[in-house]
């Protein structure tokens, strides 16, 4: 076995599927046993740290929720700072937003400005790709502050939603590596 092959054996067989949640017909995937598990966790953050060096990142941004838990800690083993993107209303102080379109409605997100600079290079963590719209209001919202977008990183991209595909526009040639792909 490869190194990848068993980070990804090690990673997979730490996320539980969870049925009918949040609503029935959804297969929820519960990566709570992962993070419960330190070696887990600890792979994980190699990798998304690996990810960030790669990318020539200087900052890492994570997405409210999950992309807290995880960028965080890639952020700090990566030597680089973290700045969290939060739904509107939850940054205090002058923030930019950015409004998105959700499968029935809409939502906002939010990032402190300066807290990014021209100069920053910004790597976007977070645990799932799904249909990629959180991901894509973030990049643009990287951009109106200034800085580049280095690549978005994920634990898992759910490809049957073809989010990839919405993203490839918004990337603009930075990669998108998904440790995991179901």
């Amino acid at each position: 076995m490869t190194g990848t092959t068993d980070i990804t054996e090690l990673l997979l067989s730490r996320i539980r599927d969870v049925a009918d949640h949040p609503e029935p017909g959804v297969v929820f995937k519960d990566i709570t046993p992962l993070l419960a598990d330190p070696a887990a966790f600890a792979a994980l953050t190699d990798a998304l740290a690996d990810v960030a060096r790669d990318t020539g990142a200087t900052k890492v941004v994570g997405l409210e929720a999950r992309g807290f838990i995880l960028g965080a800690p890639v952020a700090l083993r990566a030597g680089l700072g973290f700045i969290p993107v939060r739904k509107a209303g939850k940054l205090p102080g002058a923030t930019l937003s950015q409004a998105y379109d959700l499968e029935y409605g809409s939502a906002e997100i939010e990032v402190h400005a300066e807290d990014l600079t021209a100069g920053d290079r910004v790597l976007v963590v977070d645990d799932v790709l799904a249909t990629g719209g959180t991901a894509e209001a973030s990049l643009e919202l990287i951009r109106r502050a200034g800085a580049e977008v280095a690549g978005l990183a994920v634990l898992m991209e759910l490809g049957f939603l073809d989010g990839r595909a919405r993203l490839e526009p918004a990337l603009a040639g930075a990669p998108l590596k998904a440790l995991l792909t179901v």
